[in-house]
């Protein structure tokens, strides 16, 4: 049998945040400790190897921005 490692370190991962601003400090202790792990936390918009949506939905309206950028 053959085993496959994969390197899960050094990533590129980008974070979009929406919602309150406990998003927002959720957002920075994740990027935090991204960035403590080793992984480059990047821009949305660019390429990464990782892309994390923080959100809720507490209102239609915060449902629908979610989805929609979860489908981009």
């Amino acid at each position: 049998m053959r085993k496959m490692y994969v390197n899960i370190l050094n990533k590129k991962v980008a974070v979009c945040t929406l919602g309150c601003k406990v998003n927002q400090y959720e957002t920075q202790a994740m990027e935090q400790t991204l960035r403590a792990k080793g992984h480059q936390v990047v821009e949305f918009s660019d390429e990464a190897d990782a892309y994390v949506v923080n959100t809720c939905s507490v209102t239609a309206v915060s449902d629908q921005k979610s989805r929609q950028v979860i489908h981009r």
